[in-house]
């Protein structure tokens, strides 16, 4: 972890605490899931790809677009929806401390895909910690309804999701500008959802705290520190860049506190 690594990492770790809290206000405030995905991604796309444009960057992803194709899909067109469908039914703290099992899911997928990414000895004893804390937290959550179980099962498939882009992209092409990168990936996802949120735009006009929560997920949450991500993932791996997942819940926990009255109990 070089200095570069780092601030990447301390950028990642603020910024993602916060999307939980935003997604909870957008779906509650009558924002569809895979509309408020949808659109994060189209404004971060427009953000990102102007940049892109004007530095003349993008020429050079055409070789490498099917990996990134890839990458989008895995990392963007599945996650974003889901956890917006999971939040309907769960906390937004249970949802961030659900997408902490991602790097304990990158340590497992190594074991075949990634040999770079294999963990051992104490760095393996810390991931089995940090899953063994999520388990116990997601557990005194837990009431037992089915909603609740599909919540749950929805933020988990995120999770995964979340686990494979980044392996994708440290392999694939982390070499590339990660603005760039970026902004063709969103692309792809806004373009693979597009009929999906055609298809379930909602009756009433959302509020306008859910408004304004898309907005904060595009610019700073979805463009901002996806690019910060790539900066990590290219710097430190996969691996030690998703344990960005073990700091984000205490945020997300203090967040759904304070801003939605959420109980995490005595176990969190």
């Amino acid at each position: 972890m070089n200095s570069r690594a780092w601030v990447a990492f301390a950028v990642v770790a603020g910024v993602w605490g916060t999307p939980y809290l935003l997604i909870k206000v957008a779906v509650d405030g009558g924002m569809p899931p895979l509309v408020l995905a949808w659109a994060r991604l189209l404004l971060a796309v427009v953000l990102l790809a102007a940049i892109a444009w004007r530095a003349g960057t993008l020429p050079a992803l055409r070789p490498r677009l099917g990996w990134i194709a890839l990458y989008a899909l895995f990392e963007l067109a599945i996650p974003f929806p889901l956890l917006g469908f999971g939040e309907e039914r769960i906390d937004s703290s249970v949802a961030a401390i659900l997408i902490a099992t991602a790097p304990l899911i990158v340590a497992v997928l190594a074991l075949r895909f990634e040999p770079s990414e294999r963990v051992r000895g104490r760095r393996l004893v810390g991931l089995l910690v940090g899953l063994a804390g999520v388990a116990a937290l997601v557990g005194v959550h837990l009431s037992g309804s089915g909603a609740e179980l599909l919540g749950i099962g929805a933020v988990f498939v995120a999770a995964c999701g979340y686990a494979i882009g980044p392996m994708i992209l440290r392999r694939h092409f982390a070499d590339l500008d990660p603005i760039a990168s970026m902004a063709a990936a969103m692309a792809i996802g806004t373009l693979a959802l597009t009929p999906f949120a055609a298809a379930s735009l909602p009756d009433a006009s959302p509020s306008g705290g859910a408004i304004a929560s898309v907005v904060a997920l595009g610019v700073v949450c979805t463009a901002l520190a996806m690019v910060a991500m790539m900066i990590l993932v290219r710097e430190a791996g996969a691996g030690r860049a998703l344990l960005v997942t073990y700091v984000n819940p205490v945020i997300a926990v203090a967040l759904g506190v304070i801003f939605l009255s959420e109980e995490p109990g005595a176990g969190a």
